[in-house]
């Protein structure tokens, strides 16, 4: 008998790339929305959903099972550089 469990590692991966999926949904679906009431709350869910792969993403890091490579500072600069450029451009 073929013993088919996921490891660890294979589970909070799938994890993290289905509560990565859901935010992407609920953005999209947001900005099609028209209607306040519903935009509100798929706003809520997005929110819990990115708090959930958070969580999952700080789990993996702890146990080694996601490796991140720290931000160079002007790397961090320059994205805040452009995010400024983007807000300052759409307003």
């Amino acid at each position: 008998m073929h013993n088919s469990s996921m490891t660890e590692q294979e589970l909070l991966t799938d994890l993290l790339h289905s509560e990565r999926a859901a935010v992407k949904q609920y953005a999209d679906n947001c900005t099609e929305s028209g209607c306040m009431n519903l935009r509100g709350l798929l706003i809520n869910c997005m929110s819990e959903c990115s708090d959930d792969q958070y969580a999952i993403f700080e789990q993996m890091k702890q146990r080694n099972l996601y490796k991140v490579k720290p931000a160079q500072q002007q790397d961090i600069q320059t994205a805040k550089q452009d995010m400024t450029t983007l807000q300052q451009q759409t307003w």
